[in-house]
C-alpha cells in the first residue's frame, strides 16, 4: 500500500507543481496582511480538495454518460498534459490577475492547484494504484501546497524566483514525460480492445 502511495503521489506531485506555482502567489498575495494571507491558502486548498475528490469520485460517472473509456481519457488527458507541459516550458509566466475575495478559489484553488493536469493525472492512476492510494496522494499533495504557500517568504528568499522558475520548467519537462507515458499506455489498451 505504500509502495502504490508513493508511485501515486509522483505524479500528483509533478501535476500540482506547488514550487512552480509560488512566484504567483507570492505576486498576487504580496500586500496582503497575514490573517488575509492565511484565509486565502486555507480557501484555496478546500476549493483544491473538494474539486480533486469530487472529481475522482465522480469522474466515471461522467464518463459512462458520455460514453468515454479510461483508455480514451488516457490518449486525451496525456495529450492535455503535454501541451500543458510544453507550454510551461517554452511559454512566458503564468497570467497574474488583481487579488480579490475570491483569490483562494480562482487561481489558486483551480487551476493553479488543482487543474487538468491533477484531474486528468488522478483519474487515470486510479486503477495503477487504487482508489485510497490516489485519495492519499491529492490530499497529501494539496496539503503540500498549502505548507509551500504558508512559508512562501522563507521560499523565495531560499530560492529565489529565477530558482523557483527552473524547478517549475524541470517539473513541466517530467510532466511532458508522463502525459507521453500516458498516451502510449492508452493507444495500447486501446489497440488491445479491438
Amino acid at each position: 500500500m505504500l509502495r502504490n502511495i508513493l508511485l501515486a503521489f509522483i505524479p500528483i506531485f509533478v501535476a500540482v507543481d506547488a514550487v512552480g506555482v509560488l512566484p504567483i502567489f507570492v505576486s498576487l498575495t504580496r500586500l496582503m496582511e497575514n490573517t488575509e494571507k492565511t484565509k486565502t491558502i486555507i480557501q484555496s486548498m478546500f476549493t483544491a480538495l473538494c474539486l480533486a475528490v469530487g472529481f475522482i469520485f465522480l469522474g466515471k460517472a461522467v464518463f459512462a454518460l458520455l460514453g468515454i473509456t479510461i483508455s480514451d481519457f488516457m490518449v486525451a488527458g496525456g495529450a492535455v498534459l503535454f501541451c500543458i507541459a510544453i507550454t510551461d516550458i517554452i511559454g512566458p509566466i503564468k497570467k497574474r490577475r488583481i487579488p480579490g475575495d475570491e483569490l483562494g478559489a480562482v487561481p489558486l484553488g483551480t487551476p493553479l492547484i488543482v487543474g487538468p493536469a491533477v484531474l486528468s493525472t488522478s483519474l487515470i492512476i486510479i486503477p495503477h494504484y487504487g482508489l485510497l492510494a490516489t485519495l492519499i496522494s491529492v490530499v497529501v499533495n494539496v496539503l503540500f501546497a498549502g505548507l509551500v504557500f504558508r512559508f512562501s517568504d522563507i521560499l523565495i528568499k531560499l530560492f529565489g524566483e529565477p530558482g523557483s522558475k527552473a524547478i517549475s520548467k524541470i517539473t513541466s519537462l517530467l510532466l511532458a514525460g508522463i502525459a507521453v507515458m500516458m498516451i502510449r499506455k492508452g493507444l495500447g489498451e486501446l489497440v488491445s480492445e479491438l
